[in-house]
């Protein structure tokens, strides 16, 4: 039973961060369901969904390839970031993490309902272009350290830096998750952090939910989907702030 509910997590999951991101709002519940506890089912939930977010970015490659130049940039940092992110991770202790969770959250879910806003106000600013590629690096160190909610702070970001075209800014996503993901891998390995069995559950039921859904997105209103996004995170916030306070 655990192992079907780990593999369905993973499929729901990997439909969820193709279409809109926050698809561990279901694999890192449901990893923490089975009695995986919740720092191990953090990182093992980075890799489980790692392989989610490459197969979705190669299905959504003819939206962003046109640029590799700026695509290669994206994820340089994106893995110089998730490294950081994890390394921060590994030196928490894992009450106060579990109290950090909502919080998250929270800033994730703010920043994706007011960041066409910051993003007009750095437009009017030179110094937008220097700033955009730190809070790039600072967006995939919270990847490396919580995975959940990855998809909607890179959405906000993308909306920080201008991208209106939401399959393109889908498969940027995912091109900063997956960098992301793969570079806090190596950490979490070295530090022998992964619960694989359950982990590999998760991987495979996201490989084929992450590819299906990034075909099937694009027949899908771009108001639909952000709009999934804001009420799928305000849901998934205001349970983490209940689970760790009340």
């Amino acid at each position: 039973m655990d192992w079907w509910l780990l593999f369905f997590a993973g499929v729901i999951g990997g439909v969820i961060n193709s279409v809109a991101g926050g698809g561990s709002f279901i694999t890192f519940p449901a990893l923490m369901l089975v009695g995986i506890s919740p720092i191990v089912a953090n990182a093992t939930n980075t890799f489980s969904v790692s392989a989610g977010y490459v197969s979705g970015a190669y299905g959504f490659r003819d939206d962003f390839m046109h640029q590799p130049a700026r695509v290669a940039v994206i994820l340089a940092l994106s893995v110089v970031g998730g490294a950081i992110g994890a390394a921060l991770l590994i030196t928490i202790n894992e009450q106060l993490f579990t109290r950090t969770i909502p919080w998250l959250l929270l800033f994730a879910t703010l920043l994706f309902l007011f960041g066409s806003h910051l993003s007009r106000w750095l437009e009017k600013r030179r110094t937008a272009r220097w700033i955009l590629p730190v809070v790039l690096v600072l967006v995939s160190a919270y990847g490396g350290f919580f995975n959940a909610g990855l998809g909607i702070v890179v959405l906000s970001y993308l909306i920080l830096a201008g991208y209106q075209d939401i399959n393109q800014m889908n498969g940027l996503k995912l091109v900063v998750s997956s960098g992301v993901s793969l570079s806090a891998m190596v950490v979490f390995v070295y530090q022998d952090m992964i619960a694989w069995l359950p982990g590999l559950a998760v991987l495979t039921g996201s490989v084929f939910g992450g590819y299906l859904a990034a075909r099937i997105s694009r027949q899908l209103a771009p108001i639909y989907i952000k709009t999934f996004v804001v009420v799928s995170s305000i849901i998934m916030t205001t349970y983490f702030f209940v689970d760790a306070y009340i």
